[in-house]
């Protein structure tokens, strides 16, 4: 085997990771992230009331496929190099559900979302992300409570 082919088993697998975790919103299965991310995955920043690694993040997953049980997560583009994956991606769906105490509304929803993963070959170990959260709000029509 070359350095060639394990560079590109490497890329396959870090790749999968990442289609992973965004697999378990659109399959709605938020035990899909302890094959995607590590234990000690960290999610950054974290959400308010958010606990760390994958356990803390499932209770948010539950939440976002409560309020939008059509969610789901398209992969725009995704660039890689070895222990990097750069995504930019877009959540789409209809809120039926309560999202941060704002009531359903039955609006459809399109958020951009762009992540930068760091990944250890096999699973992602870090997330930093950014979320468009106000087009979000905007297009519900309303702020959560404070």
């Amino acid at each position: 085997m070359t350095h060639t082919d394990d560079l590109t088993r490497r890329l396959q697998a870090e790749r999968a990771a990442v289609e992973t975790l965004y697999r378990a919103f659109n399959d709605k299965k938020p035990e899909l992230l302890n094959q995607a991310v590590t234990d000690d995955w960290q999610d950054i920043p974290l959400a308010p009331g958010q606990g760390p690694g994958p356990e803390g993040f499932k209770p948010l997953l539950i939440g976002f496929i409560a309020a939008f049980p059509d969610i789901h997560i398209t992969i725009h583009e995704m660039l890689q190099e070895p222990g990097k994956a750069a995504v930019r991606a877009e959540i789409t769906g209809t809120h039926l559900g309560d999202l941060m105490g704002i009531a359903a509304t039955g609006r459809r929803i399109s958020v951009r979302l762009h992540e930068f993963h760091t990944l250890n070959g096999e699973r992602v170990t870090a997330t930093w992300h950014m979320e468009d959260w106000l087009a979000l709000y905007q297009q519900l029509g309303q702020l959560p409570p404070l």
